[in-house]
C-alpha cells in the first residue's frame, strides 16, 4: 500500500517539506504545553485536582 501512496506523492513538487512542517508543529505545541504546565501555580493545580471530588459542584449540577 505504501507504494501506491509514494507513487502519488512523487508527482507533487515540494512534498518533502510537509513532514518537516508537521514535526515542527507537533514539537512546538508539545514544548509550549510543557512550559505552561510548569509555569502553572501550585494553587491552581490543587484546585483543579479537587474538582472531581467537590460535592458542592456535583449537588448543584444534579438539582438543576
Amino acid at each position: 500500500m505504501l507504494k501506491f501512496i509514494k507513487h502519488n506523492l512523487e508527482g507533487i513538487d515540494g512534498v518533502e517539506i510537509y513532514p518537516i512542517i508537521s514535526l515542527l508543529l507537533f514539537f512546538t505545541v508539545f514544548v509550549t504545553m510543557i512550559f505552561f504546565v510548569y509555569k502553572l501555580p501550585k494553587k491552581n493545580i490543587d484546585e483543579i485536582s479537587q474538582l472531581p471530588l467537590d460535592n458542592d459542584n456535583n449537588k448543584e449540577l444534579t438539582h438543576e
